[in-house]
């Protein structure tokens, strides 16, 4: 009886491990959604998923004493997940607000805005020229990339971004998109993070899939040239004209009607705005701060 006993009990442990936000969950725990390869918001060290976000979500955890348990996924299952509330109360992952995502999640208020990088070899694309912004800042202009092979991680703004510029098309694109690769040639190849996207750049498929350079958010595309220092990479900020960046702002989204919880991380990050301790975060977890 005792080991019929013991066996049911590790077989109802086992289950709510599986399920802890579909039943066996007590309420004390907040479950997030990321995709930990977005240094310096998610990524791992020592095994750990560690970042900008998971420092503002320990903090709601904190204000509302619960745990907070990140999970690591697909970044474009993300929204949904959070849309359907069964395994996910939040998602925190640099996640761009958009007015799709809109009908889908409710988003806390922007905390960081983004403006979208190209990271290229110079070695190797040779043809991409830096030009100079409003602020004499070097920049690199959308229509550099006309005719290349552009590589993007999946289902993230860069993604997005690039695939309107590409496929941009009389009505059916918002005016802020130039449509400044229709017609060049240019084509899109995505990949699971942005890290293997760039070095896609250097090898596997045809040389005709072969990415030239790759568009991704700011702090991944500084990170990951700071980092892979066996590369000659570059990188800049994409822009439209010389004084006009391609950007967008970051939020948290939550399950639509959570109010209590996106009460919290709202009062969480406008406090952590208002001491600027956001962009410290963001410069430690680059390694340039204490």
């Amino acid at each position: 009886m005792k080991k019929l006993l013991a066996l049911l009990l590790s077989a109802a442990s086992l289950l709510c491990v599986g399920a802890a936000a579909a039943g066996c969950d007590d309420g004390n725990t907040i479950y997030v959604q990321t995709n930990a390869f977005f240094a310096p918001f998610e990524y791992y060290d020592n095994g750990k998923i560690v970042g900008v976000d998971v420092e503002i979500m320990n903090k709601v955890g904190e204000k509302l004493g619960k745990k907070v348990v990140f999970q690591d996924g697909d970044f474009g299952a993300i929204i949904q997940l959070v849309h359907e509330g069964r395994t996910a109360d939040a998602g925190a992952a640099g996640i761009t607000i958009t007015d799709e995502r809109k009908e889908l999640v409710d988003f806390s208020i922007p905390y960081y805005t983004a403006v979208q990088y190209v990271i290229w070899d110079p070695t190797v694309t040779t043809d991409i020229e830096v030009s100079k912004n409003t602020d004499d800042e070097d920049v690199v202009l959308w229509s550099e990339l006309r005719g290349k092979v552009i590589g993007v991680q999946n289902d993230t703004t860069g993604d997005i971004y690039v695939n309107l510029e590409i496929n941009a098309e009389g009505d059916d694109y918002d005016p802020e998109y130039k449509g400044q690769l229709q017609g060049s040639g240019a084509s899109c190849n995505p990949y699971e993070n942005a890290q293997m996207a760039v070095e896609a750049m250097y090898g596997g498929g045809t040389d005709s899939q072969r990415p030239a350079c790759v568009v991704v958010d700011e702090m991944p595309a500084t990170y990951l040239t700071n980092n892979m220092k066996d590369r000659e990479l570059m990188c800049a900020p994409l822009y439209y004209t010389e004084s006009q960046a391609t950007e967008e702002e970051y939020a948290i989204c939550v399950t639509p009607g959570n109010t209590e919880l996106l009460n919290a991380i709202n009062e969480v990050l406008e406090e952590m705005l208002k001491n600027g301790e956001i962009d410290k975060l963001v410069s430690q977890h680059l390694g340039l701060g204490e």
